[in-house]
């Protein structure tokens, strides 16, 4: 299928290496899955990277179910596949097997031809819980590992934004499985709320009258199936005769309520908590690339982050002296010489004036806490950046420690890979490397709210970037600062003063030097005076805070 979480692939795949080690796995499940279909000309390959890129396939034209291995186990010595117990050990990679069987057995539709692509997209998203369904209910028992499996399935990004599409997509995805009886309507109950506040119940009602009627087609029914996912498209106002591809998401948008949803289930499936599932799913595909070298830390650079927690710890604490006043009554401390004397005129019967108490004025507020992103352009006209960005890194980290603030650093180019964490306290410092792409700019910017929350919440918030300005995605990105400055989020950017070489070649759609709006924009004319500029930043709005 088209959906990367719903493989159902016409033509041959490509030779998997490693199938070799799997071969027992193979041969296991190859006489095991006539069981499981009631089919016995089907075939079951088993390999690390089998299956293009989803966890699981069956291709139609070759009989075959593919399973990558990575999802089964590190090593295929883990039990025996020939024994009955061993998908107890393994039930995510049975799991996939089952799910593959479902659709080799009730998958016998094909896309009609000259069908336009979104329509072929939202048929194969129904059949997800069409095949499921039908092979729960010619098989009660594969109904738990099915459930298994849905957490593998599923991707955050298939809720990337908040849009009718996105809805929909979950909606057919997750919701329509309650209906096949494959997860619970408890299971999915954040997730049907979500939904229900981007979609609305009524048309939510339409689509699930329209998934309803998928579960009762014929396994060969390509005809309705096809008129459903019109149907299913007009529900959610697109013309599927003007708009033949699948919708994209917006760049310039950040995730929302479906995106959170969407990963409080998956870390529930998981046995994790919200917060743990994201944290692995960042280190997943954001951490840096290993060939990146790490030294110990200078004795300069020790200086320079006890310097910088020096200075944060001053900001944070430092208030106007709260002013003192006489005052009649209490609270307060008694200035005994006041006592006396009124105490004095009221035995004279005179109306006292003096005031024998002394009170302070109410102290300020606690500073709130200090959320610091800091962005860095690895493309290869900021190579000479990098160096001592990557000492900076450390230098903020390691003075976030001492100075109760959180900061990250995060690099973007041909990707983003998160430098430093937050709360990480890193003992080394480690040297990006610069590339040849500024494409993932949004991206890092996502990835910057996700981990410091620079969109909500009562923490003091800078987004600080070094870059020339020569980005992929201006629009997309411009949109991203509006929405944190709009947000309260203060936005710094940092543009070197020197401009690309002659030889450099230059894009015409990018512009050396672009400034964005809603951003406060400082030429630099060396790495340390950057530096510097985010250092006194983030320690001026601490001080006004």
């Amino acid at each position: 299928m088209s959906h990367p979480s719903t493989p159902l692939q016409q033509g041959a795949p490509p030779t998997s290496a490693g199938a070799s080690d799997w071969h027992d796995w193979s041969a296991a499940w190859t006489k095991h899955v006539p069981l499981l279909t009631g089919r016995t000309d089907l075939t079951v390959l088993v390999a690390p990277g089998a299956a293009g890129n989803a966890p699981e396939c069956f291709y139609p034209d070759l009989n075959r179910i593919e399973v990558d291995a990575t999802y089964i186990a590190e090593r295929p010595d883990v039990t025996d596949p020939a024994k009955a117990r061993h998908k107890r050990l393994v039930p995510t990679g049975y799991g996939l097997l089952v799910h593959g069987a479902a659709h080799a057995a009730h998958s016998r539709w094909a896309t009609p031809p000259g069908t336009p692509p979104i329509l072929a997209a939202v048929a194969d998203m129904l059949e997800e819980s069409r095949a499921e369904g039908r092979q729960r209910a010619r098989r009660r028992g594969d109904r738990r590992w099915l459930r298994h499996v849905v957490k593998t399935l599923l991707d955050p990004d298939d809720a990337a934004v908040d849009d009718a599409w996105h809805a929909g997509q979950l909606a057919a995805l997750l919701l329509a499985r309650v209906d096949a009886r494959i997860v619970t309507s408890k299971d999915v109950r954040p997730v049907r709320a979500a939904v229900t506040g981007v979609l609305g119940r009524k048309r939510l009602r339409q689509l699930r009258d329209i998934w309803r009627e998928a579960h009762t087609c014929d396994d060969a029914d390509a005809d309705t199936m096809i008129c459903l996912a019109r149907r299913w498209c007009q529900v959610l106002g697109i013309d599927p005769d003007q708009q033949y591809d699948t919708p994209v998401p917006d760049a310039g948008l950040f995730p929302g309520r479906l995106a959170a949803a969407l990963v409080d289930y998956l870390a529930v499936a998981a046995g994790v908590t919200p917060d743990e599932y994201a944290a692995a799913l960042l280190a997943h595909r954001h951490s840096p690339p290993a060939e990146w070298d790490r030294t110990d830390p200078t004795e300069q650079e020790h200086r320079a982050a006890r310097d910088l927690a020096n200075r944060l710890r001053q900001a944070r604490t430092r208030h106007p002296e709260p002013g003192r006043r006489p005052s009649a009554i209490p609270p307060g401390r008694l200035r005994t010489r006041q006592a006396i004397t009124a105490e004095a005129q009221t035995a004279a019967g005179q109306m006292p004036t003096a005031a024998p108490w002394q009170q302070r004025a109410q102290l300020p507020p606690e500073k709130p806490r200090l959320h610091l992103a800091i962005l860095v352009d690895l493309s290869g006209s900021m190579a000479r950046y990098t160096e001592a960005m990557s000492s900076a890194a450390w230098i903020f980290a390691n003075a976030a420690r001492r100075a109760e603030a959180t900061t990250t650093t995060i690099g973007f180019g041909d990707r983003t890979s998160v430098l430093v964490p937050p709360r990480t306290y890193p003992r080394q410092v480690l040297h990006m490397r610069t590339g040849l792409a500024t494409a993932t700019f949004p991206e890092a910017v996502k990835v910057a709210d996700q981990l410091l929350d620079l969109r909500h919440g009562r923490a003091l918030r800078m987004l600080a970037v070094v870059s020339d300005g020569y980005l992929d995605d201006i629009p997309a990105g411009q949109q991203l600062v509006t929405t944190l400055h709009r947000a309260g989020c203060a936005v710094l950017w940092l543009h070197p003063a020197d401009p690309p070489t002659d030889g450099e070649p230059t894009d015409p759609d990018q512009i050396w030097g672009h400034t964005f709006t809603h951003a406060t924009t400082l030429t630099v004319t060396d790495p340390t005076e950057a530096i510097a500029a985010i250092a006194d930043a983030a320690v001026t709005a601490l001080t006004q805070a």
